[in-house]
């Protein structure tokens, strides 16, 4: 007696799973540019590690005598996985079966891979390619019934978050709880061009009478990636996985860990001459605090998160003499650094990230304070940025601040973290205050302006009165400012730091779930 009938017919099962929509749905997923689902997890993961799980979920249809006569496979695959030799959860929609609506075992498929990734506190990447779980219209007639919407099984991938690194790619229309599930993520990617993310689609927005649309003009990456729906864009499908492994790589596989350290290849005391002169003497003029970044941060590890959103806050991640940290700073291209409610929004997700996987972070600063006039207060700036400040102070790991020069006003006061003893460093031309003195000097003076024959002359000396006073060195002398450096030993210091901040990284955890 053997089983070797029944080993055939589980091959045969799982060649058909194999085949996924058929030749005519796979071609079409290749016209569009778009990989299979059986395509991604093998380009995503290291080479040949994919193990799945539900292979031969699905629907089967069979004879009068019990034989299969055909089969849809699920059209949710999931396993696991390793990504640079560290194991993961892998998820995907298979789009080449209805579209990745609901039909065919989809949503028990769904669950367990969340619930595995929890359980397992392993780090999931879900590749959506559809609406990601939810039912179509066409359901309704396959079920005999209409039913309620709920969200059973959400407060998993909500629990996820403060346990292990998700990642979720927009690599095809993706539209409701499918859109949901890509922003509910710590870091989130969508192809430009071959995807779209959508609350719904155009026929139920032209039924709405919203206008006709089409899907790219409701949800392309040029408008998620400018409103922060998605954190940021990918070239092709390619290239989004290796964003997600590099993001990846930053990161602990869960929160019971601490980051990984890779080997350091960059000399810590390295000096950039260019760091002397790279902001300038005129407060009015701006420079590319990109270029301190890769400076001062080992070179080529800085991985911005976010570019094209809140634009006035640069975030991302790097190295330090190969330790990973979080990083954030003012960028005096965009409204000369000030903070917008958009910059606020990402920094707190930022913040967040840094506590949730014991990230020390380094700030860089040069900020005039919180943008002014009518939009920002339209825009509740204030709100968005008391919250900012907030995640700054629950922040659980070690923080620095290098001044590159401004800091000013309430948001000027993020050198400094509420209720931490922490390194701060200033440049020479390090400035701060209140407010800057060219804003306030005419209402603080108005009296004694209004006594003088020569208005313009009086006002210049007062300005070199005060300009004497704001010198960084008098605030050093009173230990307002611990060090102020000289600019070309900044990564020397800031390497420094981050060898003492490794040390004293623990794994406690946030009193706080991470806030997508």
């Amino acid at each position: 007696m053997s089983w070797e009938d029944e080993i055939g017919e589980l091959r045969a099962r799982e060649q058909l799973a194999f085949e996924m929509g058929g030749p005519e749905k796979v071609a079409r997923q290749h016209e569009f540019n778009k990989l299979t689902i059986r395509e991604r997890v093998d380009a995503i993961g290291d080479a040949g590690s994919f193990q799945e799980i539900g292979t031969l979920a699905g629907v089967g249809q069979y004879d009068d005598d019990g034989n299969l006569t055909a089969f849809t496979p699920s059209n949710f695959v999931f396993g696991t996985a390793e990504i640079d030799g560290r194991p993961v959860i892998l998820s995907g929609d298979d789009f080449t079966v209805r579209g990745g609506s609901a039909d065919a075992s989809i949503a028990g498929k769904r669950q367990r891979a969340e619930g595995l990734a929890l359980e397992l506190r392993l780090p999931h990447i879900r590749l959506v390619d559809g609406m990601g779980g939810g039912g179509s219209v066409k359901t309704i007639e396959m079920a005999g019934r209409t039913y309620i919407p709920e969200l059973r099984g959400w407060e998993v991938v909500v629990q996820h978050l403060a346990v292990a690194p998700s990642v979720s790619l927009a690599l095809g229309s993706v539209a409701g709880i499918g859109a949901a599930r890509v922003s509910t993520s710590h870091y989130s990617v969508i192809v430009k061009d071959s995807a779209q993310m959508m609350i719904a689609g155009p026929a139920l927005v032209d039924w709405a009478s919203l206008g006709d649309v089409t899907k790219e003009e409701l949800g392309s990456s040029k408008i998620h990636t400018k409103n922060g729906a998605i954190d940021d864009e990918a070239a092709s499908e390619s290239e989004a996985f290796e964003m997600a492994r590099r993001f990846l790589s930053y990161l602990p596989s869960s929160s019971d860990e601490l980051p990984p350290v890779v080997a350091a290849t960059d000399d810590p005391e390295r000096r950039d001459e260019s760091l002397l002169d790279i902001v300038p003497k005129d407060p009015r003029k701006v420079y590319k605090m990109h270029q301190i970044l890769q400076s001062v941060l080992d070179q080529g590890s800085f991985f911005e998160i976010g570019r094209r959103w809140g634009r006035s806050i640069i975030t991302g991640l790097g190295h330090l003499s190969g330790i990973p940290v979080a990083v954030f700073a003012e960028n005096p291209m965009v409204y000369g650094g000030a903070w917008t409610a958009d910059s606020c929004r990402k920094l707190i997700r930022h913040l967040d990230l840094a506590s949730t996987f014991h990230l020390p972070v380094l700030h860089l600063e040069d900020c005039p304070g919180f943008l002014i006039g009518k939009q920002s207060e339209d825009e509740a700036t204030i709100r968005y940025g008391s919250q900012a400040l907030a995640a700054l102070g629950q922040l659980t790991t070690p923080f620095c601040c290098v001044i590159t020069r401004k800091a000013f006003g309430v948001a000027g006061g993020a050198n400094h973290k509420p209720g931490s003893h922490h390194f701060r460093l200033a440049w020479p031309s390090g400035d701060w205050g209140s407010l800057p003195i060219e804003g306030g000097i005419e209402v603080a003076y108005k009296a004694e302006l209004a006594e003088v024959a020569d208005y313009d002359t009086h006002l210049e000396k007062i300005k070199q009165r005060l300009n004497r006073l704001r010198s960084p060195f008098r605030s050093a002398e009173y230990f307002e400012i611990e060090e102020i450096i000289d600019p070309r030993a900044t990564r020397s210091e800031l390497c420094r730091w981050a060898k003492l901040a490794h040390r004293a990284t623990t794994t406690e955890r946030a009193t706080f779930w991470y806030r997508p």
